[in-house]
């Protein structure tokens, strides 16, 4: 990982009509890229953490297709305002413009930023893939040429999104359940696993979870999860404030986690309404 940032920014007097064009930065080599640490929030993602899924989800598309993925996802860091001394060094990656490309197709299809991120980087792939073969624009010929490159990007978001369309309900039929980060407290938890439960509360909903067959809790940190479903993603930590304005440790699960926890319960269920 490079620890110096050698990309520049755009030129001043040379201003760009897309955030995503605004955000391109040059290399060394004067090659485009972009810091994903710049776009994960335009893309729709709060926190850098869930940002990064979908980066290790692009990394693995970009292998399966056969490229190298370091020859777009090219690890680098990144100084942020935060930290003792109020800037810190951070990770993060530069990435071509395939690479950005992927990280939206692999985005979570239900946030309008990464559907206007799947639409402009699919069009400046083709845009740059004629500029690279002289596409000769001022024939006939040559704008039908381009137009069929045009065409083809859309067609290939447009196939690209029908899958991801497919896939949605599976993948987020907790949504009703889930806070701004994504995850779920234990009362939310008690509600949406009520029919196979039996309608537990909250309460007695953290001691089904606590019991042997579960292992879901702990019993000598009742409130923490086991490190093991931290680990496997199915649960969460944070501090939340109480009110009495005290600062606490609590377990929230994730989609994944109440999906498991379905199946160690013996059922295959709908989330209750």
């Amino acid at each position: 990982m490079s620890n110096v940032d050698t990309t520049v920014p755009p030129e001043e007097g040379n201003p760009r009509g897309s955030l995503f064009d605004r955000l391109m930065l040059l290399d060394h080599n004067g090659q485009e890229c972009w810091s994903a640490r710049d776009l994960h929030s335009p893309m729709g993602y709060e926190r850098w953490e869930r940002f990064e899924v979908a980066i290790n989800r692009a990394i693995s598309a970009a292998e399966n297709s056969g490229f190298d993925p370091l020859d777009h996802f090219r690890g680098a860091s990144k100084a942020i305002n935060g930290g003792r001394w109020g800037r810190q060094m951070v990770s993060d990656y530069r990435l071509t413009r395939y690479a950005c490309y992927l990280i939206a197709m692999n985005g979570d299809p239900r946030k309008p930023e990464i559907a206007a991120a799947q639409t402009y980087f699919a069009v400046k792939t083709r845009e740059a893939e004629a500029r690279h073969q002289s596409a000769d624009v001022s024939s006939p010929e040559g704008v039908l040429a381009l137009a069929e490159k045009y065409v083809e990007a859309a067609r290939e978001l447009v196939s690209a999104k029908r899958e991801l369309a497919i896939a949605a309900p599976k993948a987020g039929k907790w949504d009703a359940f889930c806070d701004s980060d994504g995850l779920i407290d234990m009362a939310a938890a008690a509600k949406a696993l009520n029919k196979i439960t039996g309608g537990l509360g909250r309460t007695k909903f953290m001691e089904l979870l606590r019991r042997d067959n579960i292992r879901f809790l702990q019993r000598q940190n009742p409130r923490l999860p086991y490190e093991c479903h931290t680990q496997a993603g199915r649960a969460e930590v944070k501090f939340v404030a109480t009110p009495n304005g005290q600062w606490v440790e609590q377990t929230f699960f994730t989609s994944k986690g109440l999906d498991w926890l379905v199946d160690r319960l013996g059922g295959s269920i709908l989330p209750a309404a």
